[in-house]
C-alpha cells in the first residue's frame, strides 16, 4: 500500500545581509506564509520582516514505513542545500512528519468513505 507522507521543515533565518533581507521579501508574494502547499520539490513559505522564520513544505510517497526516516532526512538535506545555494545562513532546522494513512478521518472523511463503499 502507498502511503503519502508530509514532512515539514522548519528553521530560522540566521544573520541575514540587507541585500539578502531585501532579495526575500521582494519575493515574498511566491512564498505565502499562510499556504499549507505540499509538493514534491518542497514549498517554501516565509513572513519577512515580520518574523525571521520559514517553512519548507514536502510530499512523498512511501510503500513502507521504514522508509519514513529516510524521507524525512532526505527533505530536511533539500532544504538546507536550498538555502545553502543561495547562500542565506539558517539555523535550528527540524523537521516533522505526517503519515497520512494513519490520520484518523473526521465525520465528514468518514461519511465519503462510506459512500465509495
Amino acid at each position: 500500500m502507498s502511503r503519502t507522507i508530509r514532512v515539514t521543515v522548519r528553521g530560522a533565518f540566521d544573520g541575514l545581509s540587507a541585500q539578502q533581507q531585501a532579495e526575500l521579501v521582494a519575493e515574498q508574494a511566491q512564498h505565502d506564509f499562510m499556504n499549507t502547499e505540499y509538493t514534491p520539490e518542497g514549498y517554501l513559505a516565509y513572513d519577512l520582516p515580520a518574523r525571521p522564520f520559514f517553512t519548507f513544505r514536502f510530499v512523498a510517497q512511501a510503500e513502507e514505513q521504514a522508509e519514513i526516516p529516510a524521507i524525512t532526512a532526505g527533505a530536511q538535506a533539500r532544504a538546507a542545500a536550498w538555502m545553502a545555494g543561495r547562500g542565506y545562513p539558517i539555523k535550528n532546522l527540524t523537521a516533522q512528519t505526517v503519515d497520512l494513512s494513519e490520520v484518523p478521518l473526521g465525520k465528514r472523511g468518514r461519511r465519503e468513505a462510506g459512500k465509495r463503499r
